[in-house]
Protein backbone atom coordinates (compact mmCIF):
# COMPACT_ATOMS: atom_id res chain seq x y z
CA UNK A 1 0.00 0.00 0.00
CA UNK A 2 0.94 3.55 -1.19
CA UNK A 3 2.11 6.24 1.63
CA UNK A 4 3.10 9.58 0.79
CA UNK A 5 6.18 11.30 1.53
CA UNK A 6 6.62 14.26 2.36
CA UNK A 7 7.22 16.62 5.15
CA UNK A 8 4.57 16.93 7.59
CA UNK A 9 2.50 19.83 8.08
CA UNK A 10 0.87 20.72 11.31
CA UNK A 11 -2.55 18.77 10.56
CA UNK A 12 -1.12 16.22 8.89
CA UNK A 13 1.57 15.71 12.82
CA UNK A 14 -1.90 16.06 14.13
CA UNK A 15 -3.38 13.17 12.53
CA UNK A 16 -0.22 11.27 13.00
CA UNK A 17 -0.96 11.93 16.92
CA UNK A 18 -4.49 10.72 16.51
CA UNK A 19 -3.49 7.38 14.67
CA UNK A 20 -1.11 6.72 17.56
CA UNK A 21 -3.33 7.50 19.60
CA UNK A 22 -5.98 4.91 18.13
CA UNK A 23 -2.80 2.64 18.67
CA UNK A 24 -1.91 2.64 15.03
CA UNK A 25 -4.81 2.23 13.09
CA UNK A 26 -7.47 5.43 12.25
CA UNK A 27 -10.73 5.25 10.73
CA UNK A 28 -11.44 7.06 7.95
CA UNK A 29 -14.18 8.61 9.21
CA UNK A 30 -11.90 10.07 12.10
CA UNK A 31 -9.38 10.58 9.20
CA UNK A 32 -11.84 12.33 7.22
CA UNK A 33 -13.01 14.64 9.53
CA UNK A 34 -9.69 15.61 10.90
CA UNK A 35 -8.53 16.41 7.21
CA UNK A 36 -11.51 18.57 6.46
CA UNK A 37 -12.65 20.00 10.07
CA UNK A 38 -10.05 20.12 12.40
CA UNK A 39 -9.82 23.73 13.96
CA UNK A 40 -7.59 26.12 11.77
CA UNK A 41 -6.16 23.65 9.88
CA UNK A 42 -8.70 21.04 8.38
CA UNK A 43 -9.25 21.84 4.87
CA UNK A 44 -12.93 23.54 5.49
CA UNK A 45 -11.90 25.34 8.43
CA UNK A 46 -8.69 27.06 7.00
CA UNK A 47 -8.42 30.29 4.58
CA UNK A 48 -7.83 28.33 1.45
CA UNK A 49 -10.14 29.81 -1.67
CA UNK A 50 -12.60 26.49 -2.01
CA UNK A 51 -15.41 27.95 -3.67
CA UNK A 52 -15.13 29.55 -7.53
CA UNK A 53 -15.88 28.93 -11.18
CA UNK A 54 -11.92 28.42 -12.32
CA UNK A 55 -8.87 27.46 -11.29
CA UNK A 56 -7.32 30.93 -12.05
CA UNK A 57 -8.92 32.30 -8.51
CA UNK A 58 -7.42 29.59 -6.61
CA UNK A 59 -10.83 27.87 -5.89
CA UNK A 60 -11.00 23.88 -6.06
CA UNK A 61 -14.81 23.24 -7.34
CA UNK A 62 -18.01 25.28 -8.12
CA UNK A 63 -21.41 24.65 -6.32
CA UNK A 64 -24.60 25.49 -7.99
CA UNK A 65 -24.87 28.81 -6.40
CA UNK A 66 -22.11 29.59 -7.86
CA UNK A 67 -22.58 28.31 -11.17
CA UNK A 68 -25.99 29.94 -11.91
CA UNK A 69 -27.95 32.42 -9.31
CA UNK A 70 -31.52 30.98 -11.49
CA UNK A 71 -30.36 28.27 -8.90
CA UNK A 72 -31.15 29.96 -5.82
CA UNK A 73 -34.39 31.67 -7.32
CA UNK A 74 -36.06 28.46 -8.29
CA UNK A 75 -35.02 26.93 -5.06
CA UNK A 76 -36.40 30.25 -3.45
CA UNK A 77 -40.00 28.93 -4.86
CA UNK A 78 -39.97 25.56 -3.25
CA UNK A 79 -38.76 27.34 -0.01
CA UNK A 80 -41.68 29.94 -0.35
CA UNK A 81 -44.22 26.69 -0.41
CA UNK A 82 -43.10 25.48 2.35
CA UNK A 83 -42.46 28.37 4.86
CA UNK A 84 -46.15 28.76 4.27
CA UNK A 85 -47.43 25.05 4.27
CA UNK A 86 -45.33 25.11 7.91
CA UNK A 87 -46.77 28.86 8.76
CA UNK A 88 -43.28 29.46 9.54
CA UNK A 89 -40.51 32.38 8.80
CA UNK A 90 -37.05 31.15 9.32
CA UNK A 91 -34.65 29.98 7.21
CA UNK A 92 -31.56 27.54 8.52
CA UNK A 93 -29.01 26.61 5.74
CA UNK A 94 -26.09 24.47 6.90
CA UNK A 95 -22.63 24.56 4.82
CA UNK A 96 -23.49 27.90 3.06
CA UNK A 97 -20.04 28.27 1.72
CA UNK A 98 -20.06 31.85 0.08
CA UNK A 99 -22.61 32.85 0.80
CA UNK A 100 -23.84 33.10 -2.77
CA UNK A 101 -27.28 30.24 -1.96
CA UNK A 102 -28.38 32.66 1.05
CA UNK A 103 -28.00 36.37 -0.80
CA UNK A 104 -30.02 34.55 -3.69
CA UNK A 105 -32.78 33.27 -1.19
CA UNK A 106 -32.78 36.54 0.88
CA UNK A 107 -33.06 38.56 -2.36
CA UNK A 108 -35.89 36.08 -3.79
CA UNK A 109 -38.03 35.68 -0.76
CA UNK A 110 -37.93 39.43 0.72
CA UNK A 111 -40.05 40.19 3.55
CA UNK A 112 -41.31 35.98 3.50
CA UNK A 113 -38.09 35.39 5.83
CA UNK A 114 -37.53 37.13 8.70
CA UNK A 115 -34.34 35.03 9.82
CA UNK A 116 -32.14 33.21 8.00
CA UNK A 117 -29.88 31.63 10.68
CA UNK A 118 -26.62 29.68 9.20
CA UNK A 119 -24.74 27.17 9.99
CA UNK A 120 -21.03 26.61 9.44
CA UNK A 121 -18.02 25.13 11.28
CA UNK A 122 -15.44 27.06 8.87
CA UNK A 123 -14.42 30.71 10.91
CA UNK A 124 -13.12 31.97 7.32
CA UNK A 125 -16.33 31.09 5.63
CA UNK A 126 -18.53 32.89 8.07
CA UNK A 127 -16.20 35.90 7.25
CA UNK A 128 -16.67 35.63 3.41
CA UNK A 129 -20.50 35.02 4.16
CA UNK A 130 -20.85 38.07 6.46
CA UNK A 131 -19.21 40.49 3.89
CA UNK A 132 -21.35 39.02 0.97
CA UNK A 133 -24.46 39.20 3.36
CA UNK A 134 -23.84 42.43 4.94
CA UNK A 135 -26.69 44.13 3.20
CA UNK A 136 -29.22 42.21 5.12
CA UNK A 137 -28.19 42.70 8.17
CA UNK A 138 -29.56 41.11 11.56
CA UNK A 139 -31.80 39.27 9.49
CA UNK A 140 -28.72 36.95 9.15
CA UNK A 141 -27.45 35.20 12.40
CA UNK A 142 -24.69 32.60 12.38
CA UNK A 143 -25.47 29.62 14.85
CA UNK A 144 -22.68 27.03 16.22
CA UNK A 145 -25.23 24.80 16.74
CA UNK A 146 -28.68 24.45 16.01
CA UNK A 147 -31.15 24.89 19.29
CA UNK A 148 -32.47 22.22 20.67
CA UNK A 149 -36.08 23.24 19.42
CA UNK A 150 -36.87 25.24 16.41
CA UNK A 151 -39.35 25.86 13.67
CA UNK A 152 -38.41 26.43 9.74
CA UNK A 153 -37.35 25.66 6.67
CA UNK A 154 -33.51 23.93 6.93
CA UNK A 155 -31.89 23.70 2.79
CA UNK A 156 -28.37 21.58 2.56
CA UNK A 157 -26.63 22.08 -0.55
CA UNK A 158 -24.00 19.75 -0.67
CA UNK A 159 -23.84 19.23 2.91
CA UNK A 160 -24.21 15.57 3.03
CA UNK A 161 -21.41 14.37 0.86
CA UNK A 162 -18.33 15.96 3.11
CA UNK A 163 -19.70 14.42 6.06
CA UNK A 164 -17.37 11.83 6.94
CA UNK A 165 -17.78 7.82 6.08
CA UNK A 166 -16.40 4.76 6.95
CA UNK A 167 -14.71 2.75 4.13
CA UNK A 168 -15.63 -0.84 3.90
CA UNK A 169 -14.09 -3.48 1.81
CA UNK A 170 -14.97 -7.47 0.84
CA UNK A 171 -11.85 -9.27 -0.11
CA UNK A 172 -13.82 -12.29 -1.27
CA UNK A 173 -14.09 -13.80 1.93
CA UNK A 174 -15.25 -11.02 4.82
CA UNK A 175 -16.27 -7.10 4.77
CA UNK A 176 -13.17 -5.02 6.15
CA UNK A 177 -13.19 -1.47 7.80
CA UNK A 178 -10.48 0.48 5.81
CA UNK A 179 -8.87 3.17 7.87
CA UNK A 180 -4.89 4.80 7.77
CA UNK A 181 -1.86 4.40 9.41
CA UNK A 182 1.19 5.88 9.56
CA UNK A 183 4.34 4.09 8.24
CA UNK A 184 7.11 6.53 9.08
CA UNK A 185 7.04 7.92 5.47
CA UNK A 186 3.56 9.01 5.37
CA UNK A 187 -0.24 7.84 5.61
CA UNK A 188 -1.09 4.44 3.88
CA UNK A 189 -4.10 1.97 3.87
CA UNK A 190 -5.04 -0.19 6.84
CA UNK A 191 -7.50 -2.81 7.36
CA UNK A 192 -9.21 -4.79 9.90
CA UNK A 193 -12.37 -6.47 10.86
CA UNK A 194 -14.50 -4.21 12.89
CA UNK A 195 -17.84 -6.46 12.59
CA UNK A 196 -19.57 -3.31 10.33
CA UNK A 197 -21.29 -4.68 6.97
CA UNK A 198 -23.55 -3.10 4.57
CA UNK A 199 -27.45 -2.86 5.14
CA UNK A 200 -29.21 -5.90 5.59
CA UNK A 201 -31.36 -5.67 1.83
CA UNK A 202 -27.69 -5.61 -0.06
CA UNK A 203 -25.25 -7.42 2.04
CA UNK A 204 -25.85 -10.41 0.64
CA UNK A 205 -25.75 -9.80 -3.32
CA UNK A 206 -22.46 -11.00 -4.62
CA UNK A 207 -19.88 -8.89 -3.96
CA UNK A 208 -16.56 -9.45 -6.11
CA UNK A 209 -13.06 -9.56 -3.96
CA UNK A 210 -11.75 -6.18 -3.65
CA UNK A 211 -14.79 -4.70 -3.62
CA UNK A 212 -15.01 -0.70 -2.02
CA UNK A 213 -17.68 0.98 -0.24
CA UNK A 214 -19.33 3.45 2.05
CA UNK A 215 -21.19 3.71 5.61
CA UNK A 216 -22.98 6.59 6.30
CA UNK A 217 -23.23 6.89 9.84
CA UNK A 218 -22.75 10.28 9.94
CA UNK A 219 -25.10 11.74 7.24
CA UNK A 220 -27.52 9.90 8.76
CA UNK A 221 -26.91 10.94 12.24
CA UNK A 222 -27.42 14.85 11.10
CA UNK A 223 -30.78 14.01 9.82
CA UNK A 224 -31.68 12.12 13.12
CA UNK A 225 -30.75 15.64 14.89
CA UNK A 226 -32.91 17.29 11.90
CA UNK A 227 -35.66 15.40 13.23
CA UNK A 228 -35.37 15.37 16.87
CA UNK A 229 -35.12 19.27 17.00
CA UNK A 230 -37.71 20.40 14.36
CA UNK A 231 -40.80 21.13 15.69
CA UNK A 232 -42.69 22.24 12.92
CA UNK A 233 -41.27 22.89 9.13
CA UNK A 234 -39.42 21.16 6.65
CA UNK A 235 -36.25 20.19 4.83
CA UNK A 236 -34.42 19.99 1.55
CA UNK A 237 -30.79 18.57 0.95
CA UNK A 238 -29.22 18.83 -2.44
CA UNK A 239 -26.75 16.21 -3.21
CA UNK A 240 -24.86 13.97 -5.93
CA UNK A 241 -25.98 10.59 -5.49
CA UNK A 242 -28.17 7.48 -5.74
CA UNK A 243 -30.56 5.20 -3.71
CA UNK A 244 -29.07 2.34 -2.22
CA UNK A 245 -29.64 -0.81 -4.68
CA UNK A 246 -27.81 1.43 -7.08
CA UNK A 247 -25.07 2.96 -4.40
CA UNK A 248 -24.46 -0.28 -3.50
CA UNK A 249 -24.05 -2.33 -6.75
CA UNK A 250 -22.16 -5.32 -6.88
CA UNK A 251 -20.75 -2.92 -10.11
CA UNK A 252 -19.92 -0.29 -8.32
CA UNK A 253 -16.48 -1.85 -7.09
CA UNK A 254 -14.19 1.34 -6.42
CA UNK A 255 -16.47 3.17 -4.16
CA UNK A 256 -17.21 6.99 -4.38
CA UNK A 257 -14.82 8.76 -2.22
CA UNK A 258 -13.35 11.55 -4.52
CA UNK A 259 -11.37 14.64 -3.81
CA UNK A 260 -11.12 17.99 -5.61
CA UNK A 261 -8.24 19.71 -6.01
CA UNK A 262 -8.01 23.13 -8.42
CA UNK A 263 -10.80 21.47 -10.47
CA UNK A 264 -9.54 18.72 -11.05
CA UNK A 265 -10.80 15.33 -9.24
CA UNK A 266 -9.14 12.23 -7.78
CA UNK A 267 -9.74 9.29 -5.34
CA UNK A 268 -6.37 9.42 -3.81
CA UNK A 269 -7.45 11.17 -0.03
CA UNK A 270 -4.03 10.19 1.44
CA UNK A 271 -2.47 12.62 -0.63
CA UNK A 272 -1.93 16.83 -0.66
CA UNK A 273 -3.96 16.45 2.84
CA UNK A 274 -5.64 19.45 4.44
CA UNK A 275 -5.26 21.03 0.91
CA UNK A 276 -8.16 19.47 -1.29
CA UNK A 277 -11.60 18.38 -0.58
CA UNK A 278 -12.36 15.26 0.07
CA UNK A 279 -16.57 13.24 -0.54
CA UNK A 280 -18.12 10.38 -0.91
CA UNK A 281 -21.55 10.34 -2.89
CA UNK A 282 -24.98 9.79 -0.81
CA UNK A 283 -27.07 7.00 -0.11
CA UNK A 284 -30.63 8.61 -0.22
CA UNK A 285 -32.19 5.46 0.77
CA UNK A 286 -30.34 5.78 4.28
CA UNK A 287 -31.32 9.34 4.20
CA UNK A 288 -34.61 8.95 3.88
CA UNK A 289 -34.88 5.63 6.48
CA UNK A 290 -33.27 7.97 9.03
CA UNK A 291 -35.81 11.27 8.46
CA UNK A 292 -38.93 8.54 8.47
CA UNK A 293 -37.66 6.32 11.17
CA UNK A 294 -37.19 9.32 13.46
CA UNK A 295 -40.63 10.94 13.03
CA UNK A 296 -40.45 13.11 9.57
CA UNK A 297 -42.42 12.42 6.47
CA UNK A 298 -40.60 12.21 2.98
CA UNK A 299 -42.10 15.06 0.83
CA UNK A 300 -40.12 13.71 -2.02
CA UNK A 301 -37.17 12.82 -3.67
CA UNK A 302 -36.21 13.76 -7.51
CA UNK A 303 -33.08 14.81 -10.02
CA UNK A 304 -31.97 18.27 -9.92
CA UNK A 305 -33.18 18.70 -12.89
CA UNK A 306 -36.70 17.33 -12.32
CA UNK A 307 -36.92 19.58 -9.13
CA UNK A 308 -35.52 23.05 -10.58
CA UNK A 309 -37.92 22.52 -13.77
CA UNK A 310 -40.87 21.94 -11.52
CA UNK A 311 -39.67 25.28 -9.49
CA UNK A 312 -40.20 27.01 -12.49
CA UNK A 313 -36.40 27.26 -13.97
CA UNK A 314 -37.76 27.00 -17.19
CA UNK A 315 -39.76 30.22 -17.19
CA UNK A 316 -36.52 32.01 -15.33
CA UNK A 317 -34.56 30.59 -18.54
CA UNK A 318 -36.35 32.65 -20.87
CA UNK A 319 -35.54 35.93 -18.60
CA UNK A 320 -31.79 35.27 -18.52
CA UNK A 321 -29.45 36.47 -21.23
CA UNK A 322 -27.39 34.16 -23.54
CA UNK A 323 -24.49 33.34 -21.16
CA UNK A 324 -26.67 32.77 -18.18
CA UNK A 325 -29.03 30.70 -20.19
CA UNK A 326 -25.81 28.85 -20.99
CA UNK A 327 -25.08 28.59 -17.49
CA UNK A 328 -28.05 28.02 -15.65
CA UNK A 329 -28.53 24.48 -18.56
CA UNK A 330 -25.34 22.90 -16.38
CA UNK A 331 -27.74 22.70 -13.40
CA UNK A 332 -30.31 20.30 -15.18
CA UNK A 333 -28.29 18.91 -18.00
CA UNK A 334 -28.17 15.04 -17.88
CA UNK A 335 -24.63 14.69 -18.32
CA UNK A 336 -23.90 17.53 -15.67
CA UNK A 337 -25.25 18.31 -12.40
CA UNK A 338 -28.62 17.33 -13.52
CA UNK A 339 -29.61 13.53 -12.84
CA UNK A 340 -26.50 12.93 -10.94
CA UNK A 341 -27.66 15.41 -7.89
CA UNK A 342 -30.86 14.82 -6.13
CA UNK A 343 -33.17 16.40 -3.99
CA UNK A 344 -35.09 14.65 -1.01
CA UNK A 345 -37.05 16.80 1.38
CA UNK A 346 -38.58 16.13 4.64
CA UNK A 347 -41.36 17.70 6.89
CA UNK A 348 -42.00 18.17 10.34
CA UNK A 349 -45.80 17.95 11.08
CA UNK A 350 -48.81 17.62 8.92
CA UNK A 351 -47.37 17.32 4.72
CA UNK A 352 -48.12 18.94 1.93
CA UNK A 353 -47.85 18.55 -2.07
CA UNK A 354 -44.39 19.99 -2.26
CA UNK A 355 -43.98 22.03 -5.35
CA UNK A 356 -40.73 20.76 -6.23
CA UNK A 357 -41.65 16.86 -6.10
CA UNK A 358 -44.64 17.59 -8.65
CA UNK A 359 -43.48 15.75 -11.64
CA UNK A 360 -40.58 12.97 -11.82
CA UNK A 361 -40.81 11.69 -7.98
CA UNK A 362 -38.60 8.83 -7.52
CA UNK A 363 -39.01 8.18 -3.59
CA UNK A 364 -40.72 4.56 -4.81
CA UNK A 365 -36.78 4.04 -5.69
CA UNK A 366 -35.70 4.55 -2.08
Amino acid sequence: MTAHEGKPTPLQTLIREAIAKAGGWLGFDDFMALALYAPGLGYYSGARQKFGAMPADGSDFVTAPELSPLFGRALAAQLEQALAATATDTVFEFGAGSGALAAQLLQTLGDRVARYCIVDLSGSLRARQAERLAAWGDKVQWLDALPERFAGVVVGNEVLDAMPVQLMRFDGQQWLERGVVWTGAGFAWGERETGLSLPAEVANDPYPGDYLTELHAQAEGFVRTLAAGLQRGAIFLIDYGFPEREYYHPQRAGGTVMCHHQHRVDADPLALVGEKDITAHVNFTGIALAGQDAGLTVLGYTSQANFLINCGLTALLCEADLAGRAMAHRLIAEHEMGELFKVIGFVAGESFEALGFAAGDRSHML
